[in-house]
């Protein structure tokens, strides 16, 4: 550590699989940048609302492996995603609530389960390197945060003690819309624009349950199960495809392209998981199944405006909490 951090430090003690991320670098795609970002961007959404930041403010992502970390400032943090043991100094806390910790206080997060990935926010946020308006990591690139055991992090906003003047407990209790985790998932999928060439096996798609397998990544995620089969001649030519396109290349296995995708490929488009979809196939582990659900894109909408409208209400009450408490907000 160095005396210009002024102390606003978070020190990585056990960094498993995380990385600084946000919500991703948008706008590029049409010079071949993949959007990349959180991958539930549902839960790290959340857990920067909670923690008084703007939605698209860096945060860690925390994947599958335990974390801790130690503040040399009083912060305050929100911990979301898949169902986690969180302690601060060795007791228990609570995820998808605010939580204040006082300098010296380790953070730790460890079995993760259910799905595979925690989002830990942090009041004010961290420093991070930006590339075209993003920290997200991009492995083709070779760009972004990594954290390694001994890193130190930049807390951009000290937090003073949040004390309850009763209990000496703070207590916050904000509603926040907690997603449904488990050991079996339903991903809602609209038509793709070569559902067609599948003719009566594109059913299969819906009617069977698919294992999603160990060579999954932030890329892809592929899933073995009654693959439908193209019954169209011809090839398929290079073209541009949207994250969460459900492509059935020739083998059987599903691929499901997530944000980081190349932008572009040659194997039909079978459908396209919806936005809300996404965030529940970033937490879905290998091994677990996969049911997929069919939706209209007026569905898909509400959907999305649903959860939506849900963060932004989520905001307000944060906000006002935090005005009458007191703590600084970005």
């Amino acid at each position: 550590m160095t005396d210009d951090l002024g102390g606003n430090t978070l020190t990585v003690h056990r960094a498993g699989i995380s990385a600084v991320q946000d919500l991703g670098r948008f706008g590029h795609s049409r010079y071949g940048l993949p959007v990349n970002g959180a991958l539930d961007q549902h839960s790290a959404r959340v857990a920067n609302v909670l923690a008084g930041n703007d939605e698209g403010a860096p945060l860690i992502e925390i994947t599958a492996l335990d974390f801790s970390a130690t503040p040399r400032t009083d912060v305050l943090i929100a911990v979301t995603g898949a169902p986690a043991d969180v302690t601060v100094g060795g007791a228990p806390r609570p995820q998808w609530e605010p939580i204040p910790v006082r300098a010296g206080e380790t953070i730790g997060i460890s079995r993760i389960r259910s799905g595979i990935r925690v989002y830990l926010a942090v009041l004010g946020s961290v420093e991070a390197p930006s590339l075209l308006g993003s920290c997200a990591p991009d492995t083709i690139l070779g760009f972004g945060r990594s954290l390694r055991d001994g890193d130190d992090l930049v807390v951009r906003t000290r937090c003073p003690p949040v004390d309850h003047p009763v209990f000496r407990i703070p207590l916050f209790r904000m509603g926040a819309p907690v997603p449904r985790f488990g050991e079996s998932w339903t991903v809602d999928v609209t038509d793709g624009p070569d559902l067609g060439e599948f003719g009566d096996s594109a059913d299969r798609l819906f009617r069977s349950e698919f294992t999603v397998s160990p060579r999954s990544n932030h890329i892809g995620l592929r899933m073995t199960g009654d693959v439908p089969r193209r019954v169209a001649r011809g090839e398929v030519l290079s073209r541009g495809v949207p994250v969460g396109a459900v492509e059935v290349p020739a083998g059987d296995e599903l691929l499901v392209l997530h944000r980081g995708r190349g932008v572009t490929a040659g194997y039909p488009v079978l459908a396209v998981v919806t936005a809300t979809g996404l965030s529940a196939l970033g937490q879905v582990r290998p091994g677990q199944t996969v049911r997929f659900r069919r939706r209209t894109v007026d569905d898909a909408v509400a959907a999305h405006r649903s959860q939506r409208h849900a963060v932004h209400a989520l905001r307000t009450r944060v906000r006002a909490v935090f005005d009458a408490l007191r703590i600084p907000t970005p």
